[in-house]
């Protein structure tokens, strides 16, 4: 490897190298201790020591090339190497086209000058494509030079970044260099003779965390299959633990949950990520997780300036964060006040001429927003304009309407413009009205003190609005806080919902989307809307709304729309509880956009198949219970009746669980909050029942005492109808228990848990997915062994290995080959035994690790056999079960029972004719052969197939599931009869010849070779004296009809080989008499050689086996 031109003072320098070659201008130089017997003694220890402590580069590249010139003590590093092929490679190069010109100049100046400049221009055609990313490329390339030597790894394999630490082994602390590549974590460390390498692939990891005790400060904890690693004495541990939890989540995301994942394009090309790229891309999640804007927008710049906040007349200090299509600020005071300046509400932006660096932004609705000392502020006026321009085109059709109306306050009256023309396009009535005023209008006449509350709670909002200004860019300060707690009045619920979710951007950005996803999905027909159909009058039963046409018209089509618009979570149970508390509140086009914000940015992965997102966030819950309430944890001799007992919670923002007008209270602070509100309510709820917890004596009487707890929480300011509140339904006599006011509980919660900080609950959901994903995936491991261990003789423990090694070798698959058509992406929704399966190469690799008949010569034929046999559907995808029960019959099976894979091998349908187009590869087979030979099947037409296959799928007539089918085919399985012996088709000729040739290759290395090769030579001649006797005793015309009979019985593909054999040559039917053999008949030719019957029936370590194939596991995966 050229290196950049450095200066080495050689007079101290002569201890550590030893010279191989010189000239005029080069030294070609050896590391002391490389290459010598016995490590160069304790020099050589020594120095190998030093140089793995200071990360020097000759620890991996004990070869290097020094430019000198004459009478000069001071020489350049210019070139290193791993061995001396490498650095030999350079050395020639150097004096072929180097040495030459060198003689032509006159100075040694022009001379070093020269070679500096030549090796520089080398270096920076060798990394034009790969380091450039890099903020230093030079020390990058030697790092990634170590990564690749010390590991071994794939060359796609992408190192990230790489950290000097110390790994923990027990009490005492190995000082080396720790790496972090897309898909594993690798530490290396050599001290005084002793070596550690460490490779932890990041899917395997179930904790990430960091720790501090007595012997550690600060460390980072990783867990993987149940063994703990530390590592600590980093130079900036919070930047590198980021970035681990960010290579463990995009991985455990990339091969476990594809579903969340598949729009991501990091994510389609692995190979592109770099340390700059995910420090950016944590910082935009952030930023839009703050500011809750659509999960498009990326941060691009970060200004410190000061923003006049008009109403406090004073100037508070903060960030200014850009993105494409907003600009948003937020206060580094604890007076929390934030601004969102959506580029489409800007109408001009200008800058101070003074000395202030200030910058004004003009919106719609005559409000300026003025930012001062900001750096490279005329700069950033420019590119605000031009983004503006931009902005303006791409919302051309809005402003325009918004324009007719801009001295309006209200900004929700233009998406009620916007949602009107779109109605008129679509012919579907959309209800433009939120149900609550339609069922329940305010009557200003008969004003009770509920009224009167509510209409004092208004002013205290209009007050606000006064002062901070109305719409999508007010002021978010403390008192906006304070005013969510004490519960939203029900006029601007819908408003204010829209605005603090975000789901106001959502709908600006798409103007009649709503009207045209209802029409597209208006009458279409899958599970997804049968589910719906069932749930719709089980939602909010006991409120008019949805006793009406109108209301369950209206939530139909806003839960169709939404499956429609995403089908991977189509309908989830719950979605329609919460869908029908936002259509109270909002009109039916907002309360569409308020459940995408729910279900895609505010509560993710909530309403997919397996929920992780709530099973995440309630591992989160039971962890600040651990914090906030020990007592609790202490009494509690099992955390899983938290999770149990939350669930609803979560899943219905408390809807499910509290009365209607006490539960919107918690929606409100949900929409302004987000998580942070139910988690801290969850908590409050505890602490308010502890004392009845503590002294509960199982889970049911706790969860009879929360019930209890729920059944009595009112809302004594809602001014709901008493028909509608269900809390005021309890009865007096029942009401014992002391009744506990909504908007004091929420209150109490942010008092006592308010502290609780964004940063934090995101960091405990990334550490708690890792873990919520390995105990889901551990779950269906146990359930496949479960299921597999009942057909095989493989004890459950060898079992868990090879289920080991099975999905590692897949997840190699989805590390390195990108676009393999034949892969299929973890998919969770299908039976456990479906979800992981390997194509014909990934079979190939586990075949050469494990099968105790991988030495023989024709082993990539045996492998693609083996696969054909197994894939008895034809989809060339083999899982674990049939896997397994091929892998057990070579360990565990009894000679019959190997004879009989070995007999099916080389008959139809798993035998084809193999051929290599290389000849010098001999039996050995291609990846582009492998696949087309595997391929090979002798079948229906597709449109036949898949006619037949729709016929019995137990899924068929538009997604409805037939339970009748798939009882049948649970029956046909459990009946299905014990393969005989007899029913074993014949084997021909050709088919016979190879079976013979697999045994030779067999038995070839095995002690008995000789007796065993005279054993097979025996059985042959046996076996045609026997066939050739037969042959007599019939006539030819008898025997030709035989013969096609055999062929016949043997299956197609066989039939077509010989037409084409006969095609070929017309007289070889005629000529030479075909012969056929029974699987009896060579059986029993067989049982009568006791070293055949030894050979087969030699036991076979299972143990090493499966130890051996994982540890050499990954190194024959780079060899291939």
């Amino acid at each position: 490897m050229w290196l950049k031109p450095e200066e080495v003072l050689l007079k101290n320098a002569l201890k550590l190298w030893l010279m191989e070659r010189s000239n005029d201008y080069f030294v070609l130089q050896r590391r002391r201790g490389y290459g010598e017997e016995g490590g160069g003694g304790l020099t050589g220890l020594l120095v190998g020591t030093l140089d793995s402590v200071l990360d020097s580069t000759a620890k991996v590249a004990p070869f290097r090339i020094l430019h000198q010139t004459p009478d000069s003590q001071v020489y350049l590093s210019i070139a290193c190497g791993a061995n001396r092929e490498e650095i030999t490679k350079h050395w020639d190069w150097l004096e072929q086209n180097i040495m030459k010109t060198l003689s032509v100049f006159d100075s040694n100046e022009d001379i070093t000058n020269f070679v500096q400049g030549k090796i520089r221009g080398l270096i920076a055609e060798e990394g034009k494509h790969s380091f450039a990313k890099e903020d230093d490329p030079e020390k990058f390339r030697e790092a990634l030079l170590k990564f690749e030597k010390c590991f071994g790894l794939p060359e796609q394999e992408k190192l990230v970044t790489y950290y000097s630490c110390s790994y923990w082994k027990g009490r005492v602390p190995c000082q080396g260099w720790l790496y972090l590549s897309t898909n594993f974590l690798s530490f290396y460390s050599f001290l005084l003779g002793s070596e550690i390498k460490l490779i932890i692939s990041w899917d395997a990891v179930s904790k990430l965390e960091k720790t501090s005790n007595v012997i550690l400060t600060e460390s980072i904890h990783v867990c993987s299959q149940g063994e703990n690693h530390y590592f600590s004495m980093f130079l900036h541990i919070n930047q590198t633990y980021l970035l681990m939890e960010q290579l463990a989540n995009y991985a455990i995301k990339r091969l476990f949950d594809k579903e969340t994942f598949d729009n991501d394009p990091i994510l389609d090309d692995p190979l592109q990520i770099t340390k700059r790229g995910l420090e950016n891309r944590a910082h935009s999640e952030q930023f839009n997780a703050f500011f809750r804007l659509p999960k498009e927008e990326t941060l691009k710049e970060v200004h410190e300036c000061f923003l006049w906040v008009p109403f406090s007349h004073f100037n508070t200090h903060g960030k200014m964060c850009i993105s494409e299509n907003y600009v948003c600020f937020a206060s580094q005071d604890g007076n929390l006040c934030s601004v969102i300046i959506p580029l489409r509400e800007v109408l001009a932006i200008d800058k101070t001429n003074d000395s202030s660096k200030s910058v004004i932004i003009s919106i719609k609705g005559k409000t300026a927003f003025r930012f001062s000392e900001v750096k490279d502020f005329e700069q950033l006026v420019a590119k605000l304009r031009l983004k503006c321009g931009a902005a303006s085109t791409q919302y051309h059709d809005i402003s325009t309407e918004v324009s007719i109306r801009s001295d309006s306050i209200d900004p929700s009256d233009n998406a009620e413009v916007r949602s009107l023309t779109c109605q008129r396009e679509c012919s579907k009535t959309v209800n433009t009205e939120a149900l609550m005023t339609v069922f329940h209008p305010q009557n200003l006449e008969t004003l009770n003190s509920k009224m009167l509350k509510e209409k004092m709670k208004e002013q205290s909002w209009n007050i606000l609005f006064a002062e901070c200004g109305r719409g999508v860019s007010m002021f978010r300060t403390k008192k906006t806080r304070d005013l969510v707690v004490r519960g939203i009045p029900e006029t601007l619920r819908g408003e204010l919902w829209m605005l603090f979710s975000g789901a106001i951007n959502d709908m600006a950005a798409n103007p009649g989307y709503y009207a045209e996803v209802v029409e597209q999905s208006l009458g279409t027909c899958n599970l997804a809307t049968e589910e719906i159909e069932r749930d719709l009058r089980r939602s909010l039963p006991e409120h008019p709304a949805f006793q009406s046409d109108t209301g369950i018209s209206a939530l139909r089509r806003v839960l169709t729309a939404y499956a429609y618009r995403n089908p991977k979570i189509g309908y989830c149970q719950a979605m329609n509880i919460l869908t029908s508390v936002l259509l109270l509140y909002a009109k039916e086009e907002e309360a569409f956009w308020l459940l995408v914000a729910v279900c895609e940015r505010m509560l993710p992965d909530y309403f997919n198949r397996r929920i992780i997102g709530a099973l995440v966030d309630q591992a989160v819950f039971e962890e600040l219970i651990r914090d906030h309430l020990p007592q609790l944890t202490e009494h509690m001799t099992d955390m899983t009746f938290f999770s149990s007992v939350s669930l609803s919670w979560f899943l219905t923002l408390f809807i499910s669980v509290l009365p209607i007008e006490s539960a919107v209270n918690v929606v409100d602070c949900f929409f302004y909050d987000g998580i942070k509100a139910i988690l801290q309510l969850g908590l409050a709820i505890l602490d308010y029942n502890l004392d009845k917890l503590l002294v509960c004596k199982d889970d049911a009487e706790a969860v009879t005492a929360l019930n209890r707890f729920f059944d009595n929480v009112t809302n004594k300011d809602s001014p709901l109808p008493s028909s509608v509140q269900q809390g005021s339904n309890v009865s007096d006599e029942k009401s014992s228990h002391v009744r506990v006011d909504i908007t004091d509980l929420i209150r109490e919660s942010n008092e006592k848990y308010g502290n609780i900080r964004y940063e934090d609950i995101h960091s405990m959901r990334c550490r708690n997915r890792l873990y919520v994903i390995q105990t889901l995936e551990e779950t269906t491991k146990q359930n496949v062994l479960r299921v597999v261990s009942q057909d095989v003789k493989l004890s459950l423990h060898e079992l868990d290995e090879l289920y080991v090694i099975f999905k590692k070798e897949l997840f190699f698959s989805y590390y390195w080959c990108l676009s393999c058509p034949v892969l299929k992406h973890h998919d969770p929704s299908l039976p456990y035994l479906e979800q992981y399966q390997i194509d014909c190469q990934q079979f190939r690799v586990l075949y050469h690790l494990l099968s105790p008949w991988a030495h023989s010569a024709n082993r990539d034929s045996l492998a693609l056999w083996t696969f054909r046999l197994l894939d008895e559907n034809s989809d060339c995808l083999v899982n674990f079960k049939e896997f397994s029960s091929a892998i057990d019959v070579m360990y565990n099976g009894s000679f019959t029972e190997k004879l009989k894979l070995l007999f099916k091998l080389h008959i139809p349908p798993a035998y084809t004719e193999v051929k290599s187009k290389d000849p010098s590869k001999a039996d050995e087979l291609s990846e582009e052969e492998l696949l087309y030979f595997s391929q090979l099947h002798v079948s229906k037409p597709v449109n036949e197939k898949e006619a037949e296959s729709v016929k019995n799928s137990p899924e068929k007539d538009k997604g409805k599931v037939d339970i009748q089918a798939y009882l049948s085919q649970w029956q046909d399985e459990l009946f299905k009869k014990e393969e005989s012996i007899k029913d074993l088709p014949r084997m021909n000729q050709s088919q016979f010849i190879q079976f013979s040739k697999t045994l030779y290759n067999l038995f070839h290395g095995d002690p008995e070779e000789e007796s065993l090769y005279q054993a097979i030579a025996v059985v042959t001649s046996l076996l045609l004296r026997m066939e050739e006797v037969g042959r007599k005793l019939h006539s030819p015309t008898s025997s030709t009809k035989g013969f096609s009979g055999t062929v016949c019985a043997s299956g197609e593909s066989s039939e077509e080989k010989t037409e084409s054999r006969v095609e070929k040559d017309p007289s070889s039917l005629r000529e030479e008499p075909q012969w056929s053999f029974a699987f009896e008949q060579i059986l029993a030719s067989l049982l009568n050689e006791p070293a055949l019957v030894r050979f087969f029936e030699k036991p076979i370590d299972v143990k090493a086996k499966l130890e051996n194939a994982k540890s050499s596991h990954l190194s024959s995966r780079t060899k291939m």
